[in-house]
């Protein structure tokens, strides 16, 4: 029957497509999943050798930026430690000290909030001072702010908003053109900028999203770094994990879900280290990694509305408190 034939064929050739499409989409995870693997079985890099003996790291006193700070020292970097509270400075400082005590490190006072102010100019005159005496390989954007959290945007405080922007944005953005010159001079380098799986694995973050637009800024600045310093033997990459334990993203009213796949700041920070200079865009935990694909598979509809949920959930819960 030529009608029974045809129909065949046409199924036929559904089903060839949908084979071509669901090997290729296995064939994308397998990538995935051994891109993974082979940055995390391979010899760690020697970043002192790589980049310089020297790392920047802002926001260092606390959370994912501690962590960070003695796993680059336990690699054997000299540090230059920047905050803003000069007894948790003194505290990181003294830590390393007894943890490497090779390791040397340097502290600049910097509020990131203050940037364009005449304090902060100050500090950046600072910071720039200390740069330029020093090999300095590798600069790691950590320091931000969630503030104004589950809000909505006309109830946001405005001066918080632009604190935000200031840390967020601003300061990141400052930092790196204060250090990266250095990088171009001796031809090699690497910067990490610490983003949010909030604006590249998920499609929105209601009540949050001042500091979602933040992010995304850090993925597209990174990215774009990335293209231009390549060839001038500078790695820029953007990190954008999910929740980490007893950090600011901890916070948010979704993360007692995912108790289960959220690394300690020491576990995330050993991955981040590891995933230096491997990409432009990356998700270094594979906890986090786990929760990139569902986020992934999930319908937008689905995600938008279990997050709006929870956010307003937990801005009348801070409206009461």
């Amino acid at each position: 029957n030529p009608q029974h034939t045809a129909r065949r064929k046409d199924m036929m050739a559904w089903f060839a497509s949908l084979v071509i499409l669901g090997s290729v989409y296995v064939a994308a995870l397998a990538f995935r999943l051994l891109s993974h693997l082979t940055v995390c079985l391979r010899r760690p890099k020697d970043l002192r050798r790589c980049y310089g003996t020297w790392a920047v790291l802002t926001g260092p006193t606390s959370g994912i930026g501690w962590s960070v700070a003695m796993e680059l020292a336990r690699r054997g970097l000299n540090l230059v430690l920047i905050g803003r509270d000069p007894a948790k400075l003194r505290d990181i400082s003294e830590t390393i000290s007894r943890a490497a005590p090779t390791v040397q490190t340097k502290t600049v006072l910097f509020d990131l909030s203050l940037l364009t102010t005449a304090q902060g100019e100050e500090a950046m005159r600072q910071l720039q001072q200390t740069v330029e005496e020093l090999d300095v390989g590798l600069l790691v954007n950590n320091a931000g702010v969630l503030e104004p959290s589950a809000v909505f945007l006309h109830e946001a405080d405005v001066e918080a908003c632009v604190d935000m922007i200031r840390v967020n944005l601003l300061a990141l953005t400052e930092v790196t053109a204060a250090v990266i010159p250095g990088m171009v001079n001796r031809g090699r380098g690497a910067v990490v900028n610490l983003g949010s799986a909030s604006s590249e694995a998920i499609p929105s973050l209601p009540l949050y999203t001042m500091y979602a637009a933040t992010k995304r800024y850090v993925a597209r600045f990174s990215k774009c770094l990335h293209v231009e310093y390549r060839r001038k033997g500078i790695d820029v990459q953007c990190q954008a994990p999910f929740f980490v334990a007893g950090t600011m993203a901890s916070r948010f009213a979704e993360a007692r879900r995912f108790v289960p796949l959220t690394p300690t700041p020491d576990a995330y920070a050993r991955a981040a280290v590891r995933w230096i200079g491997h990409g432009p865009l990356c998700v270094p935990n594979f906890r986090h990694q786990i929760m990139w694909f569902f986020a992934g598979i999930a319908p937008d509809f689905l995600q938008d509305g279990i997050l709006l949920r929870d956010h307003l959930w937990q801005r009348n819960e801070l409206q009461t408190t």
